[in-house]
């Protein structure tokens, strides 16, 4: 099969023969339909968040359900048949660690001992080897800008036939992530007004996400006019552009001089924490969704945070078992606007330039890999 591997930081993705992969006991083989282009592994490839190399970034994914690890049980078998088309959560919980046993499965001990901090599953070992000499190629999640991936069974999800492969891959990170902020980190309620800071990929996902739980307003947040133009059509009740105007100002203008009931940070900067967290009402949520480079430092207010307790929360992905089948169920009941939120599709030789154009901020929503 083919992959697309990074090898180095300024070196360019390039598209590799590999042996087909092996999946074991719990294991899925996918053959790979789409594959998202997601900000996580831009900061890979820009040395910004430390990884193995080399290695085969993309981790949302849709396929088709090709093979089943050996001594894998019934129970998954049955529920993922040969022929069955799913979606991959990028979180892909083991189910056993002291985190998944307490349903927290976004902080899962295996998946980040072992993929985030060595790029293999939970044997300890990659299933990607180099055709030409059988070297190995570490896994970015399950590795799925390649024509194959094997993934763990509790990070699948059926998808529909109704869901198209393409946009449906947008489920297993970008909405995947909105979903874990607004339902566990923010615990949303309806009638909550929230403003989403930078509307590329994930935060677009944020706004629907809001749309969709009942939120009274919604607010975008960016310096692109364009992506404030297609933040409206994806449930956005005001833009505010923060090249143009003072956005915790503006906010809280919006929302008769308090800030909002919920504020998300899909960026990963120091300036967009601050405004995160300045533009809460007292008593307000700013969740923070955006990965920063190594290092970086968000300042806030002490004295207004303990005096308006006001709550700071790290959110990171969701959890896989119990959440993505709901994403999926809100996928298809048409809660979500798939289509809108993908703004560009590439061919598989073209994912370098995909992630080139990402860097430069020229992807409005979602860039999608097509691989088969």
């Amino acid at each position: 099969m083919r992959g697309t591997v990074f090898w180095e930081t300024g070196r360019p993705l390039t598209i590799e023969e590999f042996r087909m992969p092996r999946p074991k006991a719990g294991e899925v083989l996918i053959k790979t339909k789409a594959c998202g282009v997601c900000h996580s592994d831009l900061h890979v490839l820009k040395g910004e968040l430390p990884f193995s190399s080399p290695c085969v970034v993309g981790h949302e994914i849709t396929g088709e359900v090709v093979d089943h690890g050996s001594h894998t049980p019934a129970e998954i078998i049955n529920r993922f048949p040969v022929g069955s088309h799913v979606v991959g959560a990028f979180i892909m919980p083991c189910g056993n660690c002291f985190y998944c046993v307490k349903g927290q499965e976004d902080l899962c001990e295996s998946f980040f001992a072992y993929n985030r901090a060595k790029g293999t599953l939970y044997d300890g070992e990659t299933r990607l080897f180099l055709r030409s000499n059988g070297k190995p190629v570490y896994m970015y999640s399950m590795g799925g800008l390649a024509e194959y991936c094997v993934v763990p069974a509790n990070a699948l999800a059926v998808l529909p036939n109704s869901l198209p492969y393409t946009e449906s891959a947008i489920l297993g990170c970008a909405v995947f992530t909105a979903y874990g902020a607004l339902r566990h980190a923010a615990e949303m309620r309806a009638g909550d007004s929230v403003a989403v800071i930078g509307v590329g990929g994930v935060g677009s996902s944020c706004l629907q996400i809001a749309k969709a739980f009942g939120a009274s307003e919604v607010i975008a947040v960016d310096v692109l006019d364009e992506k404030l133009q297609n933040a409206r059509t994806l449930g956005a009740t005001h833009t505010v552009n923060a090249a143009k105007e003072d956005a915790v100002e503006r906010i809280k203008e919006i929302t008769d001089g308090r800030g909002v009931d919920v504020a998300v940070e899909a960026l990963g900067k120091a300036l967009t924490f601050s405004q995160c967290a300045k533009s809460v009402r007292d008593g307000g949520k700013a969740v923070m969704i955006g990965l920063a480079a190594t290092n970086v430092m968000g300042e806030v207010d002490i004295t207004r945070l303990v005096r308006r307790q006001v709550k700071i929360i790290g959110s990171y992905g969701a959890r896989a078992r119990q959440d993505l089948p709901q994403i999926v169920k809100l996928a298809e009941s048409g809660a979500f606007n798939l289509k809108n939120t993908i703004s560009r599709k590439c061919k598989f030789e073209e994912a370098n330039s995909a992630y080139e154009d990402l860097d430069h901020g020229k992807i409005v929503g979602r860039a999608v890999v097509e691989i088969m």
